[in-house]
Parts: structure tokens; sequence; C-alpha cells
């Protein structure tokens, strides 16, 4: 099966690559990424998703597409180039998809089209993104709704990924955990609020998943790894993994937003990305739960629970000695 991962050398698609590596008689795999690869730059071609010409190319010869490309950070200037990689690049892909009779795509969207503050949206929850990036998520799935109806014999799989942490990862999740462990941990809130997370090693284990078992129709699949921590308990995991105490000195949310507005302005006043802001603050003390029902009883089991993934990803960054410094940037 000869399958283009396009965006990737990032942090879900090369976990994606060494799983499906794992059987190199059954998946053949190419990489199409504006950036080499750090590990399978040998499978690597550089290439825009926005480019029409190199997309054509590219696809030849290809069963499915697993489509990563996208403007992911919440900090992304100018705001246009959420729609140009997201909405555009989805466009360009499925005109190349078309011209070399390729009809099979899995898709990373996000639960970001539910927006904030939902009551554990399923995949039936209406659309309420709050950011640009949702919003050009959002339009990516009608984009692709909109292809299928005129594409019946396709096979268009959806996959909306909560936060996603892992070993080498260095997003929201990381950044976090890093606070945590450091012992200097601030909590804005009461530290109620639940934060689903998804483990890398299981949404690469749910994509190959996809491409082995649901190969009709459209469908739509929330991912996240249950049961969902609040704050309080993550602490707790945290603390228990890296066996230290670990105090947590809670601040009230307003104070907290007062902070993140003084960063923004900060910010605007240097003209630097700062690591806080009133949009991460307000991230953080939001109740983020959603409903992966659907996932979880299509037949996928996750190779780990959502306890191990992060007792493995604190020891590769917190306990063990690095050989490398390999990272990749995420939200």
């Amino acid at each position: 099966m000869k399958i283009a991962l396009i965006g990737g050398s990032g942090f879900v698609g090369t976990r994606l690559i060494d799983l499906l590596n794992e059987d190199p008689l059954k998946y053949d795999c190419k990489n199409i990424d504006l950036l080499p690869s750090h590990f399978f730059n040998d499978i690597t071609v550089i290439g825009d998703v926005r480019n029409q010409e190199e997309m054509d190319r590219e696809l030849k010869g290809m069963d499915v597409v697993v489509l990563l490309a996208a403007q992911h950070r919440d900090d992304v200037t100018p705001i246009s180039l959420y729609y140009d990689t997201n909405v555009g690049g989805m466009e360009v892909t499925l005109r190349a998809m078309e011209k070399n009779g390729v009809k099979r795509i899995v898709f990373f969207s996000s639960v970001a089209v539910y927006g904030l503050n939902k009551k554990d949206p399923d995949e039936n929850h209406p659309a309420d993104p709050f950011n640009d990036y949702g919003k050009s998520k959002w339009q990516a799935e009608q984009v692709l709704k909109k292809w299928y109806d005129t594409h019946k014999d396709w096979n268009i799989d959806i996959i909306r990924p909560t936060v996603i942490f892992g070993e080498r990862n260095r997003g929201n999740v990381y950044n976090l955990l890093k606070q945590i462990s450091s012992g200097k941990f601030l909590m804005v809130g009461k530290g109620e609020n639940h934060k689903s997370m998804a483990y890398v090693g299981n949404i690469a284990a749910f994509v190959k998943f996809l491409i082995d078992n649901v190969s009709e129709n459209y469908n739509v699949f929330n991912y996240i790894d249950k049961p969902d921590n609040n704050m309080n308990q993550l602490v707790r995991h945290v603390s228990k993994v890296l066996d230290k105490h670990i105090p947590a000195t809670h601040f009230p949310y307003w104070l907290g937003m007062l902070g993140g507005y003084g960063f923004d302005i900060l910010a605007k006043l240097t003209g630097k990305k700062l690591a806080i802001s009133s949009v991460r603050v307000k991230k953080f003390c939001a109740t983020t739960q959603f409903n992966a029902d659907k996932a979880h009883s299509s037949g996928f089991k996750a190779p780990y629970s959502l306890d191990e993934g992060l007792a493995r990803t604190l020891e590769f960054e917190f306990v063990h000695p690095r050989t490398d410094e390999i990272t990749f940037k995420t939200e």
C-alpha cells in the first residue's frame, strides 16, 4: 500500500512513519513536506501543499493520502496563512488526488472546531470555533464534505484529535509538564477543569487502524485518550512518576487573565512571541473534554493508557539522559 504523508516531517508524521515502517512489506511510505525529516529523509521530498503542480506530481501512484500539513500555532501571522494552508492546501490536495486516481484520504482536523468550554461534544456537536486555527480546520472539513457529495466512491476519514503530547514534543503539554516537574508551578483557577489529551503513540496507531480497517464512506472521529485528568490529578500523577513532592500555588482566574493581557501588550511592544498570552491562559483554564466513544468502540485498542503515555513522556524528557536534541514544536 503506497501511502503519501503530506506534512510528515513533524511530530505526528514522524511517529506515524516510524510505526508504518515496522511492516515495510505492507506499507510503502512517502513524505511530502516543506522541511526535511529528522529521521526519514530518505523517503522525504520537499513540497508545498499549496502548490498544485508539486502535489500533482508527488501524489502519482499513491493509494492513500494522510494530510497533516497545517498552520497550527496560535500566534501565526499574518492570519491569512491559516486559510492559505489549511483550506487552500486541502483544495490543492483533492484536485491532485483526483488527477492521480487516489480515492482515500485521512485528514487531521482538530477538536478546535467545537470551540471552548463545550460539554463533552461528540462528532455530531455543532461547530463553534473560537480562533482562526479552528475556523480554518472547520472550513477544510466543509471542503471535504462538499467534495464527498460528488465523489461517493471515495473514502474520507477525518480525525479530530485533542492536544497531542509525547516524547520530543515542544508544545503546551510539554511546557505544562516542565513547569509542574520544576516544582515552581502556578495553578490558575481551582484546578478542577478537565484536560483531554492524546498520546502520540496512540494517535499513530489509530491512523494505522483507519488505513487498515476503515476504507469506505465519509467518517469523522474525535480522538482522546480516556479517562480525562483534571489539573489537580495531572499534578499528582507527575509527582508520582517523578517521585517528588510538587506543591501547586493557586491563583484566581481573573488575576491569571490580567497577567496574560500584560504579556499580550509586551509581545506587541517588543514584536516577540512570548510563552504566555491571554489566549493561552484562557485555554489553560478551560475545560476541554470531548466524547471519544466512536473511536474507542470502532474496534481500535489503544496500545497505551493515558497515564502510561504521560509516564513515558516524563521519563524520556526529565529522567533518562538524552542522546540528541531533536524536538518538534507544536501547540
